[in-house]
């Protein structure tokens, strides 16, 4: 067997201020950087991502990879035309070039998001899986891994033979997934034809928040997705949507393939449908949410850690605003624990370069953070003006090892630990989601010995913080990614769908 590979990795927020250019793919960032050709199989081979579990799986399998394009970028605004028109131009040259040699390829796999969005196409993953198939014919199976926020599309259903969603939030089931996709291929490839689909749309939008698979109730929903696949021979798909893209598709959608899945998706839909009341969430305002961790961190032995959910650089933001810290500073959170409070990480460059300039020890007056642009003409919060001290200094090479990144690495560039009346500040060049520890311990900051943590993060940052926590609480503190999808401007979604459970 001859499988032709590549991926394709954004997840875009249609109402966040920064969009995706080509450098953006370039740097990759929280991703790996841009490559095409043979190294992607030797760079990804055995990583955490769905692709070095669909290349794992195809080696034990004995089939042969010809591998393309493998491109990411940290999630933003609109993917630029430019950006997706170079990425899909290349992967469709290297497909056409391996249909030319030999005899083909037998088969292709995307490794996707399902979640972008570029500035001429509301459904580039769609768009792509379509460009593939006229090149390959309606013989050739198309199998693609997606990630469990996929706003997944008719035309993405209708283009693959077959499709697999992450079924966990934080994602530790990556490479799982591009296993997975490798199994459906092998289903699809045994068979002859495409497996049957029976499909299912909800009617509602479900705040990334009420997303984890860490607790109730998407926790028991996909425990009941293994149990189905295991009773009805099924392969199903949750995925729970990316709530802030302004798409007609955008939602939850349950999938599945198999002779018996009709059974088995009508059944995970009743569940997921009803009642709703299951996804409410328990949203803070900073000041509230601050107030309440200090109150809980003088009894408890372990941190409390509090999500700042709407600068989620994993869902748009840019990791960039000050609600928090203000929140903390009026608090007096620092001086009732001294060097015991910390948030992170706050990407500042300006602040950073500083920091550097001025050296350890040194004490400098910054403006920390920036007001940015969030929806309906709102702004977040003014920078903080506060004099700081430089506890660390790094460059920014950070090699994570939480469950999410390990053994990844990422280059923030230059970076400090800022004591700001008490609270140390991480700060960064370059933005990155507060998923991994490392995040903190780059700059000098024990995580575990801290009494209050504020992250810059919705859901993933409880992969490597939850087992250290004495209480998660989530805060809404003004940014580019609306915890609640119903405070958002909508224009494209239909009617019937709901902005909220």
């Amino acid at each position: 067997m001859r499988i032709f590979i590549a991926g394709f990795q954004h997840e875009t927020n249609t109402f966040a201020p920064s969009k995706a250019d080509w450098a953006a793919f370039e740097a990759g960032s929280g991703f790996p950087p841009y490559r095409r050709g043979a190294s992607v199989i030797e760079a990804y081979r055995g990583r955490a991502i769905p692709i070095g579990g669909f290349i794992a799986q195809a080696e034990q399998r004995g089939w042969s990879l010809v591998a393309s394009v493998w491109a990411g970028a940290n999630p933003s605004a609109h993917v630029t035309e430019q950006a997706f028109e170079r990425i899909a131009g290349e992967i469709i040259e290297d497909l056409r070039a391996a249909m030319a040699e030999g005899d083909g390829v037998d088969a292709v796999y995307l490794d996707l998001h399902g979640a972008a969005v570029t500035e001429h196409l509301e459904d580039p993953e769609g768009e792509l899986l379509a460009r593939v198939r006229q090149v390959v014919g309606q013989q050739v199976p198309i199998v693609a891994s997606l990630d469990l926020h996929a706003n997944v599309t008719a035309q993405m259903l209708a283009q693959a033979d077959a499709l697999a969603a992450y079924r966990t939030y934080p994602h530790i089931d990556m490479a799982d997934t591009g296993a997975l996709a490798a199994t459906l291929l092998a289903r699809r490839l045994a068979r002859g034809t495409r497996e049957p689909l029976f499909v299912r749309r909800l009617s509602f939008l479900l705040s990334l928040n009420a997303q984890c698979t860490m607790m109730a109730p998407a926790d028991a929903l996909y425990q009941l997705l293994k149990t189905l696949d295991a009773r009805h021979d099924s392969v199903l798909s949750f995925a729970m949507g990316f709530p802030a893209a302004d798409i007609a598709e955008c939602g939850p959608v349950i999938w599945g393939h198999g002779d018996d899945a009709q059974a088995a998706v009508d059944t995970l839909f009743a569940r997921v449908d009803q009642p709703r009341s299951q996804w409410q969430l328990d949203l803070k305002s900073p000041a509230d949410a601050v107030t309440e961790a200090l109150a809980l961190a003088s009894q408890a032995d372990k941190p409390v850690v509090i999500a700042d959910t709407q600068d989620n650089p994993g869902a748009g933001g840019d990791g960039n605003t000050s609600g928090m810290l203000h929140a903390l500073l009026a608090a007096g959170a620092g001086r009732r624990f001294p060097g015991g409070v910390a948030l992170g990480v706050l990407a500042d460059p300006q602040a950073a370069a500083q920091a550097h300039a001025a050296g350890v020890g040194a004490t400098i007056t910054v403006q920390l953070g920036q007001s940015v642009p969030t929806w309906g003409g709102q702004f977040s919060d003014a920078p903080v003006a506060a004099q700081a001290t430089v506890r660390q200094l790094s460059d920014g090479k950070v090699t994570m090892k939480g469950p999410m990144g390990m053994g990844g690495s990422v280059t923030l560039g230059p970076s400090a630990c800022l004591d700001v009346d008490g609270v140390l500040v991480a700060v960064s060049s370059l933005k990155t989601q507060m998923l991994d520890r490392e995040f903190f311990r780059f700059l000098g900051i024990e995580p575990e010995t801290m009494k209050v943590l504020v992250n810059k993060s919705s859901v993933h940052f409880r992969a490597d913080f939850a087992p250290i926590a004495s209480t998660i609480l989530v805060a809404k503190a003004p940014g580019p990614m609306a915890a609640n999808p119903a405070d958002l401007p909508w224009t494209r979604l239909p009617a019937s769908m709901a902005r909220e459970p």
